[in-house]
């Protein structure tokens, strides 16, 4: 068989049990990929040298496996040397996905739908958690592109398969820049997090406290603090340099998070404006606002200095 019909596109789907595999391999399927699911290692090969069922017809579609620790000759080390060999000699493309998740989301999700980890059948899932990620270790450390699920609903962690795999598979990144606040936790998908906390924060001004960064007033007042011009384009500059590069070594998604105290208005302000910026300069940038709406709270924010 010419390596002509074998598929050219290649996705590793692992990542810690229950954090969303079955969800992503199905997405993938609905998407047009081919997916097979804990696949026995040793039948790997077999599955790469296939025929297609159109005797000669290339079959391009992109494949998807799904491994995990669970899965039958399972070795980290093996398996990374297996994917590099097939790349090096077949010319595959091929990326890793892992899916990651906290141990404490992982116990809830076993515990609320009463099944048993498939490392700790007879003992805490905590155990099981903490087994898997050790054996996983390798597989995350190699990953070119990464999840974690820890607060992604399975509508929300779908959209993003759709979002970074309808393409052409391994295609484009997917740019996302992020407003939040930090007195509300640090952002767990970030790449690049950016601390606004250094601008004057219209917070303390009562006429603009109620507004948020999408308003003119706040903007305006966030634009005239003397750091934000050269701090802005210096920003922006960095990002223009660093996407690229992102892009070619094959990173599938890229969160940008501009944090301030409350995530309401300087953030939001930097997000949205740094987003237009982008997309004048060829990017796609999708923008979200974690905390938006929430409530404005003064023991949230830090009191102006008084000179």
């Amino acid at each position: 068989m010419s390596p002509a019909s074998r598929p050219r596109r290649l996705l590793l789907v692992t990542g810690m049990s229950g954090a969303g595999k079955s969800t992503t391999l199905r997405t993938l399927e609905d998407l047009g990929w081919e997916v097979v699911d804990n696949l026995p290692l040793l039948l790997l090969d077999r599955l790469l040298a296939t025929e297609s069922p159109t005797h000669g017809e290339q079959d391009d579609r992109p494949l998807a496996l799904g491994i995990g620790a669970q899965t039958r000759g399972f070795d980290a080390e093996r398996i990374v040397r297996r994917i590099r060999k097939l790349s090096e000699d077949h010319g595959f493309a091929i990326g890793t996905l892992f899916l990651e998740c906290s141990g404490a989301e992982l116990e809830r999700r076993y515990s609320e739908t009463r099944r048993r980890h498939p490392l700790a059948q007879d003992r805490p899932a905590s155990d099981g958690i903490a087994r898997e990620r050790e054996l996983l270790a390798p597989l995350r450390d190699w990953a070119n592109r990464l999840i974690d699920t820890t607060e992604l609903t399975a509508n929300a962690l779908a959209q993003m398969i759709r979002d970074g795999f309808s393409g052409d598979g391994l295609g484009e990144p997917t740019l996302s820049i992020l407003s939040f606040g930090y007195s509300r936790g640090l952002p767990r998908n970030a790449d690049l997090v950016f601390d606004m906390r250094f601008l004057r924060n219209p917070h303390w001004v009562p006429t603009l406290r109620p507004g948020t960064g999408r308003d003119a007033g706040v903007a305006d007042y966030v634009m005239g603090d003397p750091a934000y011009a050269q701090a802005f384009e210096s920003i922006a500059a960095l990002l223009e340099l660093l996407l690229p590069r992102y892009r070619a070594e094959g990173k599938a998604y890229v969160t940008i998070a501009f944090g301030c105290t409350g995530g309401r208005h300087r953030s939001v302000h930097v997000a949205e404006r740094m987003a237009s910026r982008l997309r004048n300069a060829g990017f796609s940038p999708t923008v979200m606002h974690r905390d938006l709406g929430s409530a404005p709270q003064d023991s949230l924010a830090s009191a102006p200095v008084t000179p």
